[in-house]
């Protein structure tokens, strides 16, 4: 019996599967002073906010890609702002003005980190045995026989923050801070954090369904 329980848990251990959830957020924020379809037909920058140039730039091409099949007129960030002028506040401010770009969408990287997690699962019957029909029958089958099999992984867990400002008013129109679970393809996370948004902006009444 021993042996049989080492194999079940040897066996669900190595079989568990790593689960990869879309990204979902956790807080929003939307400014009250917010206009509705403030960017429609208006050119807006994106840009993903990290330390390795290269890495930028695909992330941003991705993001900007997203939000045109969206409908923005939406460019990389790195388009609208050439390299080593992004941390000049103000001149970055002023070289978006005359590029006519009208909103920013900003994402940053809060948080990427191995999170444990554990589960029990507790071995399921044959309910049509004689033992199950009746309450006595069962406590004692129940209290003879019991185990459990505990069950360790470790999920990725990526926190993101998204901000979106108007240029033309320097104020910020939405926030959220999001969490997604081991995602995989950079493609398809992006595209589900860009859908998510859209859900959370709509909800804001910022832009139509």
């Amino acid at each position: 019996m021993k042996l049989c329980l080492r194999l079940v848990a040897a066996v669900c251990l190595t079989a568990w599967p790593v689960w990869a959830g879309s990204p979902k957020y956790k807080f929003v924020y939307a400014s009250p002073t917010a206009i509705p379809g403030e960017f429609a037909g208006k050119k807006i920058a994106a840009f993903v906010i990290l330390p390795d140039e290269g890495l930028r730039k695909g992330r941003e091409e991705t993001l900007a890609e997203e939000l045109r099949q969206r409908g923005l007129d939406c460019y990389a960030g790195y388009i609208a702002v050439p390299g080593l002028m992004e941390k000049n506040r103000a001149q970055a401010r002023e070289i978006l003005q005359k590029k006519g770009y009208h909103g920013a969408v900003l994402m940053r990287l809060l948080g990427d980190e191995e999170v444990a997690r554990s589960s029990i699962s507790v071995g399921v019957g044959w309910y049509d045995q004689p033992y199950y029909s009746g309450f006595m029958g069962y406590w004692d089958y129940g209290w003879s026989s019991v185990y459990s099999v505990g069950y360790t992984w470790k999920d990725r867990v990526i926190t993101l923050e998204t901000l979106i400002y108007s240029l033309d008013r320097n104020q910020l129109v939405w926030a959220g801070r999001s969490e997604a679970t081991n995602p995989k393809d950079i493609r398809k996370f992006v595209s589900e954090l860009v859908q998510e948004t859209s859900k959370q902006l709509q909800k804001a009444g910022l832009i139509n369904k």
